[in-house]
């Protein structure tokens, strides 16, 4: 059966319309997800840009920041555990990534294989690179720092230790949350444990609600790393001094696959210098 030029055109219409749902469905299927992101593979971050932190990082689920932005700051870097599988460390230091804390204990009993794996490359590629522990409160600080000491060797010139304290909402073996006063000796016992041991005394990571639950403002002598997420720490952590602030939990940096925690220094690059000079292992 022969077409006539009515159905002719029709069919064009037709022709184009699909080839335009196609595009939209296409591009569609491309645009960037939101939330945390468990990839085998590295996100670009040109692909998830977010306003307020650097150009070279990305955000797969960005907040809008306001006031002081992470930008604002010169000196970044992660930290990450074995989740992020390995790090191409020299593509992350050639991206600004300056240094990286990686699980390497949490509790008495356990390892995260992300330390042992990416340390040396770290070292290798010339970024500064540290361990951190994982408070469990089922264990006393003693048996968990030398828990921390017996995996984590004293190495030259990497970063201080870190004591990671936040509540164990997720734990389905304990259950004890101790009063503010026994937190603060458990911070006290711990750094003495790991001070004598690595010459150093740790830094603390904390999270906004078990820093205002246990008064951590009134526990002097502490180097604080703080979360915080969707605001700087000055509006979490009113007058409370800072060395760290974490301020993504879904973020994305080259040589990295999936999301990684993105950190800022709270010092310009001078600094940073007279910072590591001063705190790290000898």
């Amino acid at each position: 059966m022969f077409a006539t030029p009515a159905m002719a055109k029709g069919r064009s219409t037709l022709v184009i319309l699909l080839l335009l749902t196609a595009l939209v469905l296409t591009a569609c299927g491309k645009s960037p997800q939101r939330g945390r992101l468990e990839s085998p593979r590295e996100l670009l971050a040109e692909n998830y840009p977010a306003r307020g932190i650097p150009s070279r990082f990305g955000d797969t689920d960005p907040h809008e920041w306001e006031g002081i932005m992470p930008n604002r700051y010169a000196v970044h870097g992660i930290d990450a555990a074995r989740y992020q599988g390995e790090i191409d460390f020299f593509s992350a230091k050639n991206a600004g990534i300056s240094f990286a804390w990686l699980k390497a204990t949490e509790g008495g009993d356990h390892l995260d294989p992300g330390y042992a794996l990416n340390a040396p490359r770290a070292r290798a590629a010339g970024v500064p690179v540290g361990a951190y522990h994982f408070y469990y409160f089922c264990r006393t600080p003693e048996e968990q720092a030398r828990w921390f000491i017996a995996n984590v060797p004293r190495q030259p010139g990497d970063l201080p230790p870190v004591l990671d304290m936040e509540w164990n909402h997720q734990s389905r073996n304990c259950r004890i949350f101790p009063e503010p006063a026994e937190i603060h000796e458990i911070i006290r016992r711990y750094s003495r444990v790991i001070q004598a041991h690595y010459g150093t005394p740790p830094v603390v990571y904390v999270t906004p609600d078990f820093y205002e639950d246990n008064a951590l403002g009134t526990l002097g002598g502490v180097e604080f790393w703080l979360r915080s997420v969707a605001a700087h720490p000055s509006e979490r952590y009113p007058g409370e001094r800072w060395s760290f602030w974490q301020y993504s939990g879904t973020g994305v940096a080259p040589g990295i696959k999936g999301n990684v925690d993105l950190n800022a220094f709270a010092g310009d690059t001078s600094s940073w210098a007279g910072w590591l000079a001063a705190r790290v292992q000898r």
